[in-house]
C-alpha cells in the first residue's frame, strides 16, 4: 500500500514565500532520496512549474548535483529524476513520487512512497486539506511531520 508523508513547512520570516520554500525542500528531499539511490518522479501544476524545479535543480552546489530531466528530455533510460506535469506520471517505474500539483495525480496510486507538502499560507494549507482527503479515499496510510531541513 502506498504511503505518503505530508511535510508541514514551518513559518518563514524572510525569502524565500511559502510556495518557493516548498520547492526548495522539494529539491533537497530529491536529492536525499537521489543519494540513496532511489528513483524520484517530480510531479508539478504545469509546465512553468516543472520548468521552475528544473532551474532550481540547476542551481544546486556541484558536490550536490542531482541528474535530473524533464520529461521527455534526457537519455533514453531516463535520469534518477524526472520531472513532469502530464496527467500520466513518469515514463518508467519509481521509488518516490514528489507532488508539488495541486491535486493528487491518478497515478499516485503506484508509486510506494509519495511525499507532499502542507505549505504555510492559509490558502494553500486549504489546498493541501483536500489533496489529504483525495489520499485517504484512495486508502494510501498518511503521516505528517515538521520540515526541519534535510
Amino acid at each position: 500500500m502506498p504511503k505518503t508523508l505530508f511535510y508541514l513547512m514551518p513559518a518563514i520570516n524572510t525569502q524565500p514565500n511559502a510556495i518557493e520554500s516548498v520547492f526548495l525542500a522539494a529539491c533537497q528531499l530529491a536529492e536525499k532520496h537521489y543519494r540513496q539511490q532511489q528513483l524520484i518522479y517530480i510531479h508539478c501544476q504545469d509546465k512553468q512549474q516543472a520548468y521552475a524545479i528544473d532551474e532550481l535543480l540547476w542551481q544546486f552546489e556541484p558536490t550536490a548535483f542531482v541528474p535530473h530531466n524533464l520529461k521527455g528530455e534526457g537519455p533514453v533510460t531516463g535520469s534518477p529524476v524526472e520531472i513532469g506535469f502530464d496527467k500520466l506520471g513518469a515514463n518508467k517505474s519509481r521509488h518516490l513520487l514528489i507532488n508539488l500539483a495541486d491535486q493528487v495525480p491518478s497515478f499516485a496510486v503506484n508509486f510506494p512512497h509519495i511525499i507532499d507538502f502542507v505549505a504555510n499560507d492559509d490558502a494553500l494549507k486549504q489546498i493541501a486539506r483536500a489533496r489529504y482527503r483525495d489520499y485517504k479515499q484512495l486508502g494510501i496510510e498518511l503521516t505528517t511531520t515538521e520540515f526541519t531541513g534535510v
